[in-house]
């Protein structure tokens, strides 16, 4: 396992025997507590921000935690070489630190028994016709919370420089991996080219959360709102919709806005659900407080009568 400063489970401030549920808790505090958005020009927090997702991208996703732990990729997602294809042993000699554990003499040497070809690689017949898939490549891709709600386009730069057009499905979830066939590095020997493999992470949004299939937002309103009730304007992934506050609401009614969640391919959208959080003002003005002394001295109201916290 990964000691190294970057390591994702430093990262997100917990020990690698976190179960999925507390790498979750610890990514979403982080990504609030972190977002671009709440410290606009902090280059340095925003490369934090970064690392924090990356790591998330990483834990959050059950195999590719699998693969990390079992030393199979390093903490950026790539491969290692298998072990035990080189000998380990530093005190062994220059000449044979990079010995394989086959006791092959050369390079030449595995590819010849690799390949089965009888002069050396592409000495022979078989060996000519010996063909192998290339290697996957692994990108990192972090996409906004609305580009993960709506789908979207972009891209990624390839190592040889050119640039790989990706398709972002509507609905997708954080820590999935797209799959662009052929998209890999070149096949040997007239072998098929690997598959570029888009590791995919979300970044928080500062008002919505995401739930399965369905957006929740906590929206404040004024105190004469919960009272006379109205309508206001509420955002959604999709745009700015109008909501009916029915009178007499209280803090913590739920509100739901039906087909505006998250949509995806063969499947439904979900709903929005808003929360409502009655918001007085900063200051109590003389107005204010003498009408609620005089409705408080004719219409005495026991908020808690009923409560569970009552013993």
């Amino acid at each position: 396992m990964s000691t190294h400063p970057d390591d994702p489970y430093k990262l997100l401030g917990v020990k690698p025997s976190a179960t999925d549920a507390e790498i979750k808790k610890a990514y979403r505090a982080l990504a609030k507590k972190l977002h671009p958005d709440l410290h606009p020009g902090d280059t340095k927090n925003e490369e934090r921000f970064k690392a924090v997702s990356a790591a998330y991208s990483l834990l959050g996703n059950a195999e590719h935690r699998r693969r990390f732990d079992a030393g199979e990729i390093d903490a950026t997602g790539t491969e290692k070489p298998p072990r035990g294809f080189y000998r380990d042993q530093a005190a062994g000699g220059q000449a044979n630190r990079y010995q394989s554990a086959g006791d092959f003499d050369d390079l030449g040497d595995i590819f010849s028994r690799a390949f089965g070809a009888r002069g050396g690689m592409g000495g022979g017949a078989e060996g000519q016709r010996m063909q192998m898939r290339g290697a996957d490549a692994q990108y990192h891709l972090e996409i906004s919370f609305l580009d993960a709600v709506n789908g979207a386009k972009r891209s990624v730069t390839m190592p040889d420089g050119h640039s790989l057009d990706i398709s972002i499905p509507a609905g997708i979830d954080a820590g999935k991996t797209l799959r662009l066939a052929g998209r890999g590095q070149p096949g040997f020997n007239g072998g098929p080219a690997g598959d570029a493999l888009i590791h995919i992470t979300v970044t928080p949004h500062p008002v919505f959360e995401r739930v399965g299939a369905d957006i929740l937002l906590e929206l404040p309103i004024s105190l004469d709102e919960a009272v006379l009730g109205g309508t206001v304007e509420v955002p959604t992934p999709s745009g700015r919709v109008n909501l009916r506050i029915p009178p007499g609401s209280s803090s913590g009614r739920v509100m739901r806005l039906r087909g505006k969640g998250v949509a995806a391919k063969g499947r439904a959208a979900g709903d929005q659900l808003v929360t409502l959080k009655i918001m007085l003002p900063v200051s109590i003005d003389p107005d204010l407080a003498t009408a609620i002394e005089a409705w408080r001295a004719a219409h005495p109201h026991d908020a808690r009568k009923g409560w569970k916290g009552e013993p």
